[in-house]
């Protein structure tokens, strides 16, 4: 039988859980852009699928990583930590793919080459599921 009151309170602790998660992909959207040498939004709105492509694949990475967050985690602080860790690493792998590999992606991305941005797309993905995989409770 359906308990109203149980469903209150657990749909209560959903939208907490949500909201927290979309705060925590909001604020990872805006640093990743921060910190990338392209301005995704601008290119985005003129087309550039190269830079959609990217910007995707490190929401999606993301995204892989703040579920199982969310799936693993018992209270709140405890997402809170697991959510912050995750997005360092997504930055962190960004920057160092970026270095080490594609010096040249800021003038690749702008020119829309889909090469780059598929290849940095999927280590975001990559990197994202390890995150997740990798979140103990």
């Amino acid at each position: 039988m359906f308990d109203l009151m149980n469903f209150r309170i657990e749909a209560l602790y959903f939208l907490i859980a949500f909201s927290a998660a979309i705060a925590f992909a909001l604020a990872f959207k805006f640093i990743y852009q921060w910190i990338t040498p392209y301005r995704e939004t601008e290119l985005i709105k003129q087309g550039n699928l190269a830079a959609a492509v990217v910007l995707g694949g490190a929401l999606v990475g993301y995204g892989l990583a703040l579920a199982s967050a969310l799936s693993h985690t018992a209270s709140l602080p405890e997402f809170v930590a697991w959510a912050t860790l995750a997005g360092v690493i997504q930055i962190v792998a960004f920057t160092l793919v970026r270095m080490l590999f594609l010096r040249d992606v800021k003038a690749r991305i702008e020119a829309g080459e889909m090469a780059p941005a598929v290849y940095l797309a999927s280590i975001s993905v990559m990197v994202g599921l390890i995150n997740a995989a990798s979140m103990t409770s």
